[in-house]
C-alpha cells in the first residue's frame, strides 16, 4: 500500500472540499489553523472572550467542548455573541464525548461537530472478552442506530463532521479485535465513515491523534492507504494530542504534524499545548507556512473530484492530476511506513564509551568553535548535563593552520570527549592531517564530502583511517553514493558512517530535475541507496542551515525544522547519530538534540510528560499543575507521567503512561499506575506528595542530584 504520492518530494494529497461554515477545508484551500477554548462552556462570556482572542491571532476554526446537553445549549448564545463581535465567518466546532444527546443539541448551533469514535455511544471499560462475528455485527448495528440521527441532521443543516479517533480511547469492541494499534484507530474511524456514507453524507474530516508521534504518524498513513483502496479522499485534521508544553510540546507536535505535512498529507492542523490556547497558533502558523512553501499543489480542476469519491476517476487521470515526476532508476523505498522497524546497521565504536549501532540509542554530536571549548568544558561539569552528555564534538577544519589550532585546543586541559568529529575542507589531504591528529587524545571521526568523480580520494581517506584507527563519515548525495558504489563495496562498513552532503541539497532528486526543497527526501534516498549497495553503515542526521525550510530566523523556526527532519527520519527507523548545527550555543544545541530524541521516542534522557491542553471539562489548572509536578519529578529518567484534566481524557487517553494524575472531581485527584486507578478522590493538596510516594513504591524514584550555579 502507498500513502502518499512520493516520499522523496512533497506533493500535496488530493482531497475533496469540506465546508465548515464559510471556511473550506481540503481541495485547493490552504492549511487551516484550529485551536480550542479552555473555559467552562457554561460561562458564555469567558468562552466568547477566548474565541475572540483565538480569532484575532489567526485561528480559523474554534472548537468548544460540549460535555453535556446544558453546555451544548450554551453554544447558541456563544455563536450569537461571537458573530455580533464581528467573527461570523469563523466557524465553531462542538467537541462531543459520550453523549449523542449533547451532539444533537450542539449541531443546531455550530458549523461542525467532532465525535470520538471510541466513546460516542460506546463502551470503554477495558473489558477483556471475545467478540464473535455476530456479536461484532450487533455492536455495529447499535452504533449505526446511535450515530445516524446526527448524520442526518448534519446533512439537513449543512453542517460538517469530524470523526476524531484517539489512540488511548478506543472502544472495547475495537480493542478486543484489533488491539491498541494504529489499525484499530483506523478501523474505528472507518466504521463511522461508512455509516455517514450510507446516508450520502460526505462532509466529513478525519483525525488520528496520539500522544506518541510514531503511533500518530503510522495511523494517519494507514488511514490514507485504506481510504485510497476504497476511493475515499476525505480531508485530514492533524494533531499530536497531549503533546505537553514548552519546547517538548512544540517538538512533539512538529514531529507528528510536520512529518505528515512534508509527505503531502493534512488539510487542517491543531497544535495541542498545555498553555494558553493563543500560544498554539504561532506554532501552527509556522508549520503551515513551511509545508505550503514546499507543496507541489496538484491541479484539481476535474469535474468529478469534488462531486464524487475519487474511485470514479481513472487511475491514469489521478496520476496526471498530481503531476508526479519520479525517476525509474531510483531504488525502491526500503521503509515499511506502517510499522516501525529500526534500520539494521553495523555496530562500530566512536570511543570506548560510545558504541553506535542498532542496539544503541542515537548518539549526539554538537558543533563548537575553538573559542567555545573552554566555556563548554565548564558547562558539562554541572550535574544537569549528566543525562545530556556532550558525546561528540564537531569542529570545522578549513586549513592545516586551523587544524593545528583545533588540535592544540583539544589537547589542552584534562577533558577528553567521547569522540571528536573533524569536518575537513575538500582541499585537505591525509598528508596534511597526520602530525596534528596525533595530538588529539579522543577517538576521531573525520567527515569529508565526496563527489561522484572522487573515488580515489575516497580510497585514500578510507586507507588512512584504517591505518591510524580513525573513522570516516562520507558526506554524499544519493546520486554520488550510487556512482561510488563499486568503491564502497570494496571498503566494507566497519569504519564508515554516511551523511548527506548538505551543500548539494539544491540539486534535489535522482534525475537532477526538480528539487525536493527539503532534506527529508534526500536522506530517505540515501538510506535506499545504502540498502541497494548492501551497506549497513550507520547514518548521521545533520540539521544545518541547508536543511531549514522557509521561515524566519527565530529559535522556534529552527526548532521546528530540526524536529521535522530528525523526527521524521527517526520515525522511519533511520538515524544513528544526530546533530543540531543551527544553534550557535553548543549547550543549547545539546539540550535540543536530546529533546528531539526524546520527542521521537528514540532516546529517553528525562521524565516524559503527557499533558492534555485543557478545555472546559478540566477540573484543575493544568498549566500550574504540570509545572509543579515537573519541578518534583522532572529528573526521573525513563518515566512517563500523564497529567489529565478530567476523567473523560483520563485513563483512556493516557495510553502507555507509567503513572497518571487525573481530575476526578473538582479539587479531587485520582492516581493511576498504567491504566489502573489505585488511589481515588484525593484532595489536590495531597496529590503531588502521593504521586511521588507512588513512584517510590514502584521502584522508579531517584533523588535529584544537586545542581550547582552556572
Amino acid at each position: 500500500m502507498s500513502y502518499c504520492a512520493s516520499r522523496y518530494h512533497t506533493v500535496r494529497r488530493l482531497t475533496q472540499e469540506v465546508m465548515v461554515g464559510a471556511v473550506g477545508v481540503g481541495g485547493a484551500h490552504p492549511l487551516r489553523l484550529q485551536s480550542m477554548t479552555t473555559s467552562d462552556t457554561q460561562d458564555v462570556a469567558a468562552t466568547v472572550r477566548q474565541s475572540i482572542a483565538l480569532a484575532e491571532v489567526g485561528c480559523e476554526i474554534v472548537r468548544v467542548t460540549a460535555p453535556n446537553v446544558t453546555a451544548a445549549k450554551c453554544l447558541r448564545d456563544i455563536r450569537a455573541q461571537f458573530t455580533a463581535a464581528g467573527f461570523g465567518r469563523v466557524p465553531l466546532v462542538a467537541d462531543i464525548h459520550f453523549l449523542p444527546s449533547a451532539a444533537m443539541e450542539a449541531v443546531e448551533h455550530v458549523e461542525k461537530v467532532r465525535v470520538n469514535p471510541g466513546n460516542y455511544a460506546d463502551k470503554k471499560k477495558f473489558a477483556v472478552r471475545e467478540y464473535s462475528d455476530a456479536d461484532y455485527d450487533r455492536e455495529l448495528q447499535r452504533l449505526h442506530e446511535a450515530f445516524t440521527p446526527l448524520v442526518k441532521r448534519c446533512r439537513e443543516l449543512g453542517r460538517a463532521l469530524r470523526v476524531g479517533t484517539n489512540h488511548g480511547s478506543l472502544s472495547d469492541r475495537i480493542m478486543n479485535r484489533y488491539g491498541d494499534t494504529p489499525l484499530g484507530m483506523v478501523e474505528s474511524a472507518l466504521e463511522f465513515l461508512r455509516i455517514a456514507e450510507s446516508h450520502g453524507f460526505r462532509q466529513t474530516i478525519l483525525s488520528m491523534k496520539a500522544s506518541n508521534p510514531k503511533v500518530m504518524i503510522q495511523a494517519y498513513r494507514l488511514l490514507v492507504a485504506r481510504m485510497d483502496q476504497e476511493g475515499m479522499r476525505y480531508p485530514l485534521h492533524l494533531g499530536v494530542t497531549e503533546a505537553g508544553d514548552g519546547e517538548d510540546g512544540r517538538i512533539k507536535s512538529a514531529i507528528g504534524i510536520g512529518s505528515l505535512l512534508l509527505d503531502g498529507l493534512g488539510d487542517t492542523i491543531r497544535v495541542s499545548l498545555t498553555e494558553d490556547s493563543v500560544y498554539e497558533i504561532p506554532v501552527a502558523r509556522a508549520l503551515a507556512d513551511k509545508a505550503m512553501s514546499l507543496w507541489a499543489t496538484p491541479n484539481i480542476q476535474h469535474p468529478t473530484i469534488n462531486a464524487e469519491p475519487l474511485a470514479s476517476v481513472p487511475l491514469d487521470v489521478r496520476r496526471s492530476l498530481l503531476k508526479i515526476e519520479c525517476s525509474e532508476s531510483a531504488p525502491a523505498d526500503s521503509v515499511d511506513p506502517f510499522h516501525f522497524t529500526r534500520r539494521p546497521t553495523t555496530e562500530l565504536t566512536l570511543g570506548a564509551s560510545c558504541p553506535v549501532g542498532p542496539e544503541q540509542p542515537p548518539r549526539v554530536i554538537v558543533r563548537v568553535t575553538v573559542d567555545q571549548l573552554p566555556v563548554l568544558r565548564s558547562q558539562i561539569a554541572n550535574p544537569r548535563f549528566a543525562d545530556t552528555p556532550v558525546e561528540g564534538l564537531l569542529l570545522a577544519v578549513e586549513s592545516p593552520a586551523k587544524l593545528a589550532r583545533v588540535a592544540g585546543a583539544l589537547a589542552a586541559g584534562s577533558w577528553h570527549p567521547s569522540f571528536v568529529v573533524l569536518e575537513l575542507a575538500p582541499g585537505l589531504t591525509p598528508a596534511d592531517l597526520e602530525a596534528q591528529l596525533a595530538r588529539i587524545k579522543s577517538p576521531l571521526l573525520l567527515v569529508r564530502a565526496f563527489s561522484a568523480n572522487e573515488p580515489e580520494w575516497l580510497r585514500a581517506f578510507a586507507a588512512f583511517v584504517r591505518r591510524d584507527g580513525h573513522r570516516l563519515a562520507c558526506a554524499v548525495t544519493p546520486a554520488a553514493l550510487a556512482d561510488l558504489g563499486e568503491v564502497l563495496r570494496s571498503l566494507g562498513d566497519d569504519r564508515l558512517i554516511f551523511t548527506l552532503d548538505h551543500a548539494s541539497l539544491h540539486i534535489g532528486h535522482w534525475s537532477e530535475r526538480a528539487a525536493s526543497g527539503h532534506a527529508l527526501g534526500a536522506y530517505r534516498q540515501l538510506a535506499d541507496v545504502l540498502r541497494a549497495l548492501g551497506s549497513r553503515a550507520p547514518l548521521w542526521i545533520r540539521n544545518t542551515n541547508a536543511t531549514t525550510i522557509r521561515g524566519d530566523a527565530s529559535f522556534l523556526s529552527r526548532l521546528l525544522d530540526a524536529a521535522i527532519l530528525t523526527g521524521s527520519l527517526l520515525g522511519d527507523g533511520l538515524g544513528d547519530l544526530v546533530s543540531v548545527e543551527t544553534e550557535p550555543d553548543p549547550a543549547r544545541a545539546t539540550k535540543l538534540a536530546y529533546n528531539l530524541l526524546q520527542g521521537a521516542g528514540a532516546r529517553c534522557s528525562k521524565t516524559e510528560f503527557v499533558a492534555c491542553p485543557s478545555c472546559g471539562r478540566t477540573l484543575f489548572d493544568l498549566q500550574t499543575t504540570t509545572q509543579r509536578i515537573r519541578a518534583r519529578t522532572g529528573h526521573l529518567k525513563g518515566v512517563k507521567i500523564a497529567i489529565m484534566g478530567c476523567i473523560v481524557n483520563g485513563p483512556g487517553e493516557m495510553a502507555d503512561a507509567d503513572f497518571g494524575y487525573v481530575g476526578g472531581a473538582p479539587g479531587r485527584i485520582n492516581l493511576y499506575v498504567g491504566k489502573d486507578c489505585v488511589q481515588y478522590n484525593l484532595p489536590q493538596a495531597e496529590a503531588d506528595d502521593r504521586l511521588v510516594a507512588l513512584i517510590r513504591e514502584h521502584g522508579k524514584w531517584l533523588e535529584p542530584a544537586p545542581v550547582t550555579a552556572g
